[in-house]
């Protein structure tokens, strides 16, 4: 349960003004948490409860805000090692191995990154949506390595956001591919939702149903029957990437989900003991939300992969 809501009062200033904004510049929340407080209820004007964040607001109008307590973090803090690539006050930069859930749920209560976080950084992440110190603003799925960044305060968790939001945000994977794609580079444009069949799946719909989703790629290596592929998102969807290369009958090797290891390969990811997807989050780039720098992080390929890689190219 949260703590004892705040109530926040005060008067319009200046009139004309969407009113997510407006109560912004008066109540000194950001205009994601206003957005989200209206879209709960708990924004009045004049009396009346606002049900628009794009509604106008007269000046002279009298406003209240009930601010929730933030919910504790429901994950208890770990004692876990974590690769930082970087970290100031801001934001920190983990590159995760494969294995690693990124946030608790159901059958990974615990030994999260999530859980790793809150020990490493000691209450210092961000409360953004009411609920205390989660800090997570993107995933990448568990038996996905790489980079990823968390935010410590929420002014810098609603700059990522926004980068996130607008595609901004550069991000670059490695993949090894059953096959080689034809042509060896190109765009995979394909909307992306919850499989129908299987709701534990992601699946390519028709325009207009799911979210809009683009990948290009090239091959950046020819092996014995599949490919080091390199992958650059335009937008970040729920298994993009493992969607849109089986999309084009080039699955990740070794995904359980969306590919089947073709036979003359089995042998080898079995000798390697390789039990993942294929797939490695090796560049991160942003606007460093606080400072308003370029930073741009890189993540060589596991030894897992480059394993791989070796016995594939020999």
């Amino acid at each position: 349960m949260g703590e004892t809501s705040d109530i926040l009062t005060g008067v319009i200033a200046e009139g004309g003004q969407r009113l997510d904004k407006a109560l912004a510049d008066a109540s000194g929340l950001s205009r994601e948490r206003v957005k989200a407080l209206i879209g709960e209820g708990a924004v009045t004007l004049d009396g009346a409860t606002m049900a628009s964040a794009s509604a106008k607001a007269g000046a002279g109008a009298a406003w209240a805000i009930r601010v929730p307590g933030a919910v504790a973090a429901s994950a208890a803090p770990q004692d876990i090692p974590l690769v930082v690539v970087y970290e100031d006050d801001a934001l920190i930069v983990i590159d995760k191995p494969a294995g690693l859930v990124v946030h608790p749920a159901a059958g990974n209560l615990d030994g999260t990154l999530v859980n790793a976080l809150l020990h490493h950084c000691r209450g210092q992440l961000s409360g953004i949506g009411g609920v205390a110190r989660p800090g997570i603003v993107h995933r990448i799925d568990k038996d996905t390595s790489g980079l990823l960044v968390v935010a410590k305060c929420d002014a810098a968790h609603e700059g990522l956001a926004r980068q996130f939001a607008d595609h901004s945000i550069v991000r670059a994977y490695r993949a090894i591919t059953a096959g080689t794609p034809l042509p060896p580079a190109g765009t995979i444009r394909g909307a992306i939702a919850r499989s129908s069949h299987d709701r534990k799946k992601m699946a390519l719909v028709e325009d207009g149903r799911g979210k809009h989703a683009v990948t290009h790629y090239r091959t950046l290596r020819v092996l014995d029957h599949a490919a080091l592929v390199e992958c650059r998102l335009e937008t970040g969807r729920t298994h993009q990437v493992r969607v849109h290369l089986a999309s084009i009958g080039h699955p990740l090797l070794g995904d359980p989900v969306y590919g089947k290891t073709p036979a003359r390969l089995r042998p080898i990811l079995v000798q390697l003991n390789f039990r993942r997807q294929a797939l490695h989050a090796a560049e991160l780039g942003f606007v460093h939300p606080i400072t308003s720098q370029s930073v741009h992080f890189t993540s060589p390929t596991p030894v897992d992969m480059e394993t791989l890689l070796v016995e594939l190219g020999s």
